[in-house]
């Protein structure tokens, strides 16, 4: 349902990257917002431990459709020009990282030859979504082709017994920190948008025509009327939608995972890695400076089917931190060579925090077959005047708050 009240007034539920984004979207076409969040800041769960990776589909090889490919080039080529055009943040200052080298290790679940003829496919559909806009990815170059390294060039990084291949590729990450702070700044400079904090959003019910949010925080409970509502909410979004009636009709999963981000050495700069294909890990090295790390079998904290997932710790007990810091890196660093400089005990300014992750599907990313591996059927769904958005990753937020933004009120 498309408004035609020139000054309509929206609900957005869930202050993260999403809900930041379809406010700001929405204040644009001269809506009246109101952003609910629980925390007591926008901004500070999954959205900001996560890697920041901007993908283009090259981690989704066990999708031979290229369907999550397509949607991943969709979001990626989207996210800095809403950014810039929104936030106001230029693709350099989102501290993007050097373009990620795909290392494929020798327990992948595909074989190298297979992983190359996915990667070269991934390559030919970016050039055809990116044609006439080469710019639009962080000002990267997107023309040239994933790269294998030499035998020699491997061995320089990358313990060879361990590391199969190695691709240069386009795809980069962003400090997702640097983000945080500028969208929070620019919802708080934005007067159409009203945010209310530590609120609980309970359900949302039908009112003449309207909607009416009901929610729960320090100041007591509201029910609150609005023309539409939009579930940007993550780890707490099925939930609401059951509200609805809006109930899946297949499995899904939470997720808990930790990241470790440190302050990256002076002496030996670190390279961007990504591991395929399997329950392996990520190495992010910012462009201002830090680093983020993890490796999944020891990240994972927690799994949860239920459709409110339990509220796990976001910060980690001392001796769970120390382990998770000490088994990450020894872990990565038995892959990566610079790695094996670094004490874990000694790394610069070093925090580890966890965020859900929620997807579909019932097994972890170590079966060949998890839905983990296909991340298309994401989107926004609309019942009337109620909006549910599933994101799926980080970088099909921007993208799918203009989607969002379009359907309630056209541009």
């Amino acid at each position: 349902m498309t408004l035609t009240n020139p000054r309509p007034h929206i609900a957005v539920l869930g202050g993260g990257l999403q809900g930041c984004c379809i406010a700001l979207a929405l204040a644009e076409r001269r809506a009246r917002v109101t952003l609910y969040d629980r925390n007591d800041a926008l901004m500070t769960q999954a959205a900001v431990v996560n890697e920041g990776r901007m993908h283009l589909g090259y981690i989704y090889a066990a999708d031979t459709s290229l369907a999550t490919a397509r949607m991943m080039i969709r979001g990626g080529l989207a996210f800095a020009p809403f950014i810039e055009r929104y936030v106001g943040l230029s693709p350099g200052e989102l501290a993007p990282s050097q373009p990620t080298t795909y290392v494929v290790h020798r327990d992948s679940q595909r074989p190298v030859g297979e992983l190359e003829g996915y990667l070269r496919a991934v390559h030919g559909l970016l050039q055809e979504a990116a044609a006439g806009r080469q710019d639009a990815y962080f000002g990267v170059d997107l023309r040239p082709a994933p790269r294998p390294w030499s035998v020699a060039e491997r061995e320089r990084v990358f313990d060879r017994s361990l590391a199969l291949a190695a691709f240069d590729t386009p795809e980069v990450a962003i400090d997702p920190f640097a983000l945080a702070t500028a969208v929070r700044e620019r919802v708080k400079a934005t007067p159409a948008i009203e945010t209310r904090l530590q609120r609980t959003v309970r359900t949302v019910e039908d009112e003449a025509g309207a909607l009416r949010v009901v929610s729960d925080g320090p100041e007591g409970a509201a029910r609150d009327r609005y023309d539409h509502v939009v579930n940007a909410l993550w780890a707490g979004r099925l939930a609401i939608d059951a509200t609805r009636a809006l109930r899946p009709t297949r499995p899904w999963m939470h997720r808990f995972k930790y990241g470790i981000r440190f302050r990256q050495p002076s002496a030996r700069p670190l390279p961007t890695v990504a591991i395929m294909l399997g329950p392996f890990g990520d190495l992010v090295a910012y462009g201002q400076g830090m680093a983020y790390l993890n490796w999944y079998p020891t990240c994972l904290d927690g799994i949860s089917h239920a459709v409110s997932p339990p509220d796990w710790s976001q910060i980690p007990a001392p001796s769970r931190r120390a382990r998770v810091v000490a088994e990450t890196l020894k872990a990565m660093a038995e892959i990566i060579l610079p790695l094996r400089d670094l004490e874990a005990t000694s790394l610069a300014e070093c925090t580890v925090q966890g965020g859900v992750i929620v997807a579909w599907g019932h097994t972890d990313i170590d079966d060949p077959g998890s839905e983990l591996h296909r991340r298309y059927e994401i989107g926004v769904t609309s019942n009337g005047r109620y909006h549910s958005v599933d994101p799926g990753k980080l970088t099909m937020t921007p993208y799918f708050a203009g989607v969002c933004a379009d359907r309630i009120i056209a541009p």
